[in-house]
Parts: C-alpha cells; structure tokens; sequence
C-alpha cells in the first residue's frame, strides 16, 4: 500500500479505509506522515482523515503522538459473523483439541485467497509458530488452507491458477499441478497435511467445518514439532473437532 497514488474521485470513505489498512502487525503505531505514505495520500488528507476518524473511535493516539487502531473498529469487529457464530461458538471445542493435544491449535477462514486466522490456542510445551490471531498466510504453505482449498471447485480454482505459489522452505509446493494433486489426496482421507512447507521442522494436520449458511468456509488444525507427530492419532481428534464445531453452530440458529 506504501506508494500509492490517490485517485481522482475516490470517495471519503476509500480514502480511510486506505488509512486503516496501512496499520499490520509490524507497523500498530503509526505517524501521521507514516499513515500518509502506506496508504499513498497527501499529508493534508491524511491528517484530516486521521482527525476525523480518533473522534469516531476508529483511531486511537498514544501519547507520543502516533495513531493506532481504535476500539471502536475493536467493538464492531466482535459483532462479525465470524466472531460471534464461528470463533466464539467454537471456543470450547477447540479448548478440548488443545488439552487433548497440548499442539497449537488453529481456527482459520478463506479469504479471497488467503487464510485469515480467526483463533489460536498454544501453550508451554507447543512450538512456536508465525501466525497469529488477525494474520494472513498462504493457503498453499499451511495446513488450514489446505484444509481451506478442498472445498473449492474447479471454477475457483480456475481463478487461484494466476496466483504465485510462493516458496517459503525448500518443501513448498511451487506447482498449480502439484498442489491439486495434493489437495484432492487430502480430499480422500478426509483432513490435509502439510510437512516442513512453512516453517522447518513442523507438521500441520487440519479439516475443513462441512459448509455453513451465513459463514466463510473454514479450517480446523494442529500443528506439532516433526519429530513427535502421530498423524495416526492428530488426525481424527482434529476431523471431530471440525465437524463438532459445525454441529454446534448448527444447533444454535
């Protein structure tokens, strides 16, 4: 977003929604000329902008002067239906995953083509991981988008054909053909796998929730160190799991 020109005719509310995707994980404090250059617009608008939305709640200030996300988009944000029907409903279950396994435990979504990470539990004897609550990944890297990517169609997937496969270890599928050959073997056994494909040394084991009216499609999954995986044993604690979850929200429309 660093760059970007403004366009002619954009309306107010392009203009800051800009403002607020300039904001990641690595840049939560923002200036206002910060804010200005991410979202690629004049410092006069940006700061005007940055004005109106702290008096929204939208922003908040710190006392140093730099901008960050405020609890308003915080408040609004948990009325989602991927908060309050998926992540709060699943809560519990994916609780018993993680005393069940003592692995982190993911809940992810698709979208667009991305993994949006709606949840995750981890704990002392868990390995450390990238993700976070809030982050994106590739689908093709992790076990969630995977899980993600079969329950797409040949339509979809017609379209995710002119997206990069990016590597990230030297496991990584790189290959469109590869990866739909691997997508459809993790479509027979019921859950996908994914062995050192982003980040060396860990194994992710996850299953797609049967569809939802009303939700994106979404993932459940483990991931654990290579050296004390037991697939045999992950794999059907983490199918249950994902259709319980869909039971649950199920039962409560």
């Amino acid at each position: 977003m660093a760059g970007r020109i403004q366009t002619p005719g954009e309306s107010v509310l392009a203009r800051a929604m800009r403002m607020l995707r300039a904001f990641d994980a690595d840049h939560d404090r923002l200036t206002v000329a910060e804010l200005a250059q991410r979202a690629g617009l004049p410092l006069s608008t940006a700061h005007r902008l940055a004005t109106d939305l702290v008096a929204e709640g939208a922003l908040g200030r710190t006392p140093d002067g730099r901008y960050t996300i405020g609890t308003a988009l915080w408040e609004l944000g948990e009325l989602a239906p991927v908060s309050l029907r998926l992540r709060n409903l699943a809560m519990p279950h994916l609780m018993s995953l993680y005393d069940a396994t003592g692995e982190n435990v993911h809940l992810a979504v698709l979208d667009g083509y991305e993994t949006l990470y709606l949840e995750r539990i981890t704990g002392p004897r868990a390995i450390r991981l990238l993700s976070r609550v809030g982050g994106r990944h590739p689908l093709h890297t992790t076990g969630v988008g995977k899980a993600l990517l079969t329950t797409r169609d040949d339509t979809w997937f017609a379209g995710y054909a002119a997206v990069e496969l990016e590597r990230d270890t030297t496991f990584s599928i790189t290959s469109h053909k590869h990866l739909l050959a691997d997508i459809e073997a993790a479509r027979e056994r019921g859950y996908a796998v994914t062995r050192q494909e982003m980040t060396l040394g860990n194994v992710s084991i996850a299953a797609a929730l049967p569809p939802i009216e009303g939700l994106p499609p979404a993932a459940v999954g483990v991931v654990t160190h290579l050296e004390r995986v037991d697939e045999g044993t992950l794999a059907p604690q983490v199918v249950r799991t994902a259709q319980v979850i869909a039971d649950t929200i199920q039962s409560a429309r």
